[in-house]
């Protein structure tokens, strides 16, 4: 067992990492929490609009988050070899990335966003207005509109300085955003203070408004403190990206991009499936998502703290060491999921109750809810060989272990389920979730292999 179990110094590392990016996400996911609850209060055609625009969203953020993987594999480990040059090379292709990929998802959402989310609204069990959830999805998205650069600019700025040791201040700016758009949120859905009642506009402007606060104190801070992100003194000497540089961060960039592309698409393919079964299952899985994403922090933080740590080892030439740790990692986050899952089965009954719905969606929820609870060990084991894989660039590898694997055999087990049978959504559901979590033991070999393990700075 002491193969799998680190010393007080390895957990000290650890949480000095895993802390501040947990605390930001739990933060941050909280508030969204009782962001949707607001919003469920308005009634179940504003929640449903305001969900199916998230899982449209949802594929931007995935696709900013994919599209500067590359370039952060090679910041951690350029960081960890002590290159401050390679890492303002890397931060400036990040700011490319970043803004390439806001003007086209305004774009895309501008010239068919009615389209896309129109795919999401059909007619269920119970008597709800389908043309009142498209056209508050049409508001929410309007306005959500304006979010997208000032994300895409603090992603590339905040994913950099964790990358480079600085994971407070990304914490302590996502701390800031979410308390303001939770106080603007109320005020503005509900009408109080003076302000009118606006519902989902009111929630989609508390949004940006908090996208902008977050945004300016992380590039305010980081330019205030040259000394300490050292990176900042050759960013913006040049545009210039040096070309063998540049091909690299394509080479492992580029597969990762794609990646979180076609997952993030597939995860809003799997709910458009589930939507099959009416208006009603639209909401209940909203609700289900909002919930789990919040206990989601736990391996999700835990992905991210492997991938610094490990590139940082990996970077430092200290090979051996990488997968020790990496070992002791994984079973850190399982061990830590199966715990959350046991607290998750607990709530699922409770948090429904919460969203001012019917008794049929609030029911569905937290079946939902209790059949993510169970999966949360499989969902830490996957999600640790994905960042095991990745820090160590094996771009094409982490391709096919993730979205490929979703799109091959997730995506169509739920299309033909919810095409060509008349299954419920509960079993329906805990069959795509088989399906997805049969790939742990590819992760096994994947990560036991050990082709992730290699230096890629070294000049």
């Amino acid at each position: 067992m002491q193969k799998y179990i680190g010393n007080r110094a390895f957990y000290r590392r650890l949480f000095a990492v895993l802390i501040p990016i947990l605390v930001q996400n739990v933060i941050t996911n909280f508030v969204n929490l009782l962001d949707n609850v607001m919003v469920g209060q308005v009634g179940t055609e504003p929640m449903s609009g305001v969900a199916i625009v998230g899982q449209l969203l949802f594929v931007f953020n995935l696709c900013v988050f994919g599209g500067l993987a590359g370039a952060g594999i090679l910041t951690a480990q350029f960081y960890g070899s002590g290159d401050v040059r390679g890492q303002a090379d890397t931060f400036r292709a990040k700011l490319y990335i970043a803004f390439t990929a806001a003007l086209g998802f305004i774009a895309v959402f501008l010239l068919g966003g009615e389209t896309l989310i129109r795919q999401f609204i059909h007619e269920g069990g119970e008597a709800l207005d389908m043309a009142a959830t498209l056209q508050h999805a049409k508001d929410y998205l309007a306005i959500m509109l304006f979010q997208i650069p000032p994300f895409a600019l603090q992603m590339a700025y905040a994913s950099t300085l964790r990358e480079t040791g600085e994971t407070l201040l990304p914490m302590k700016a996502g701390i800031a955003a979410v308390i303001v758009n939770l106080i603007l949120n109320y005020i503005l859905i509900f009408g109080k203070l003076g302000a009118p009642a606006l519902g989902v506009e009111g929630a989609a402007i508390a949004t940006v408004i908090a996208r902008y606060i977050e945004c300016g104190i992380v590039v305010i801070w980081t330019h205030r403190h040259p000394v300490e992100n050292a990176f900042l003194a050759d960013a913006f000497t040049t545009w210039r990206i040096p070309s063998g540089l540049l091909r690299r961060i394509a080479l492992m960039g580029l597969p990762l991009l794609v990646n979180e592309l076609m997952w993030s698409s597939g995860v809003a393919t799997l709910n458009q499936c589930y939507s099959m079964r009416g208006l009603e299952v639209v909401s209940a899985v909203n609700i289900s998502s909002t919930v789990s994403n919040l206990f989601f922090c736990a391996f999700l933080s835990m992905g991210n703290a492997i991938a610094i740590m490990v590139g940082q080892l990996l970077g430092a030439g200290e090979l051996e060491r990488a997968v020790d740790e990496d070992r002791k990692l994984i079973a850190f986050s399982v061990t830590l999921c199966a715990a959350v899952g046991v607290v998750m089965l607990l709530i699922a009954p409770l948090v429904p109750k919460l969203y001012n719905t019917t008794d049929g969606v609030r029911h569905i929820a937290a079946q939902l809810i209790m059949v993510v609870a169970l999966s949360m060990p499989f969902h830490a084991f996957t999600n640790s060989c994905y960042f095991t894989l990745r820090a160590g660039g094996q771009a094409i590898i982490t391709f096919l272990f993730d979205s490929a694997y979703q799109w091959a055999l997730v995506v169509p087990t739920a299309f033909v389920l919810s095409r060509y049978t008349a299954l419920p959504i509960l079993p329906m559901y805990i069959a795509v979730q088989v399906v997805e979590f049969s790939k742990c033991g590819l992760g096994y070999y994947l990560v036991k292999k050990q082709k992730w393990v290699r230096d890629l700075v070294s000049r």
